[in-house]
């Protein structure tokens, strides 16, 4: 005896049929047929809610099991793990090189270029999102991931959005540095840029208190601290970070800095690697938002590159952070050693 072809088009009566065969019925037509859900209700005559709860009590009863055979189930399992370690809202980890860390320098050279376009990337996919939902005022700190999400924001245009820096300039010579970052953000989405117009770090404390005090300063901090979405990086505090190689620490302030425990930078603050805050005569000339005022705000982490896991670990544990992105070297050994 043959047997029947579930597939082919059923009496609409099969509306009238007990629960459990219609949920066997709409479970195989749907899963092993291929039907959707509305092709489903049609053909058991049924409406499209009732084949909803149908699945769903599949599911629920064990009668049918979904196995995803695929790396990235992995992947999605690091960025769960990652997510509820430091009780973020969300985290996107990038597809992992799988280059080694204790790769030559050249190599990790390579690998810190092609994690920075990666997480810049991602990041300008999350920003374009935010975009498309109409006005926006985005805080951005600096740094050559900052200036890789600029580069691969495309197709967007929201004459609405406002781009300001959460710092002062660092130099006129980097295209990382915050004046060139916002006005990349403006130009690639016919937005506003506004700046910091002031040195990163003061000459002195005096001189910090003066700038603060200008209105065209005054107004630009007011919109950084009242954006809607924040955008920031950090540094690992050796020899290769970007402080260092622009020259706004010297290598005794490195030293003095390790010295005291601190492992990462972010807006002129320094951290050890319990995310406790670091008190260092740089922190007291700096210029830029208040830290404290970011907790609690929609703010992302990017983190490209694996010489920055111990750096980004520290800053997620300020609480600072309610998203990450991260690239996917970074991410398996952040998540193995959180």
């Amino acid at each position: 005896m043959s047997q029947p072809d579930l597939s082919r088009p059923m009496p609409l009566h099969l509306g009238q049929e007990p629960d459990e065969a219609l949920i066997v019925r709409a479970a195989w037509l749907y899963h092993l047929v291929g039907k959707t859900q509305e092709e489903v209700a049609a053909q058991l005559g049924i409406h499209r809610t009732r084949v909803v709860r149908l699945l769903a009590e599949a599911r629920e009863r064990g009668l049918v099991s979904v196995t995803i055979h695929h790396d990235a189930v992995h992947d999605l399992e690091i960025e769960r793990m990652i997510t509820a370690r430091f009780g973020l809202d969300f985290c996107f980890a990038t597809i992992p090189t799988g280059l080694s860390e204790t790769a030559n320098a050249a190599i990790a050279a390579a690998q810190g270029v092609i994690a920075r376009r990666a997480v810049g990337s991602a990041a300008a996919s999350l920003l374009r999102g935010r975009l498309a939902q109409g006005r926006l005022t985005v805080g951005v700190s600096w740094g050559r991931t900052l200036e890789q999400v600029a580069l691969h924001l495309t197709g967007v245009r929201n004459p609405e959005a406002r781009f300001v820096s959460l710092m002062g300039s660092l130099s006129h010579n980097s295209a990382s540095n915050t004046f060139e970052v916002v006005q990349a953000f403006a130009a690639r989405t016919s937005g506003v840029g506004h700046f910091l117009p002031i040195p990163f770090i003061a000459d002195s404390i005096d001189d910090r208190a003066v700038l603060l005090s200008q209105r065209s300063v005054a107004a630009a901090l007011a919109m950084a601290h009242n954006a809607d979405l924040y955008l920031i990086s950090v540094g690992e505090l050796s020899e290769t970070s970007l402080l260092r190689q622009r020259g706004m620490i010297s290598a005794d302030d490195l030293a003095e800095l390790r010295r005291l425990g601190a492992v990462c930078d972010t807006l002129g603050l320094f951290f050890d690697a319990q995310g406790r805050r670091i008190d260092h005569p740089l922190s007291r000339r700096a210029l830029a938002v208040d830290f404290q005022r970011l907790i609690g705000r929609d703010v992302v982490l990017l983190g490209a590159g694996i010489e920055k896991i111990a750096a980004v670990a520290a800053l997620l544990r300020t609480g600072v952070a309610r998203g990450l992105v991260i690239d996917g070297d970074a991410a398996s050994l952040l998540a193995r050693d959180a």
